[in-house]
């Protein structure tokens, strides 16, 4: 049930965002400064809400009509071996990500790219990297 009412709110806010931005790119003559891009961004993200609301409910739908493939998509979801490929495949995500956001960093450093830019960056590199310590504390007190 509650799986139902959030693909439905994520539907409307998707389409929401959608309508907003609209009415935004209609009615601003000459957008200066954030309201340039912002209705833009709304688009992209109303867009990928409602699509990922709209798949959930489609495939919810679909499912439902047929218990038995259900009953075995689940197993198949729970599985331990399949949680461990999933879990090994973020592993190796993550420590690729590691790399590859630093040298990123580094080249808009080198780049001269705006300071505020490079220091958002730098900070949800570090913001990820603090919660992957603190799970690792977590998870090694626990085991």
């Amino acid at each position: 049930m509650k799986s139902k009412i959030t693909n439905h709110a994520t539907i409307i806010i998707g389409l929401l965002l959608l309508a907003v931005s609209l009415y935004l790119i209609k009615t601003s003559n000459d957008p200066q400064g954030i309201m340039r891009t912002l209705p833009y961004v709304c688009i992209g993200i109303g867009c990928g809400l409602f699509g990922h609301g709209m798949g959930n409910v489609i495939s919810e739908r679909a499912i439902n009509s047929y218990p038995e493939l259900k009953r075995q998509l689940d197993i198949e979801k729970n599985d331990e071996r399949n949680v461990a490929i999933a879990n090994r495949a973020k592993g190796k995500a993550f420590d690729m990500m590691t790399f590859v956001f630093g040298a990123l960093m580094l080249s808009f450093a080198l780049m001269g790219i705006d300071m505020v830019a490079v220091l958002l960056l730098v900070f949800a590199y570090l913001l990820v990297h603090g919660f992957a310590l603190y799970y690792r504390f977590k998870f090694d007190k626990e085991m």
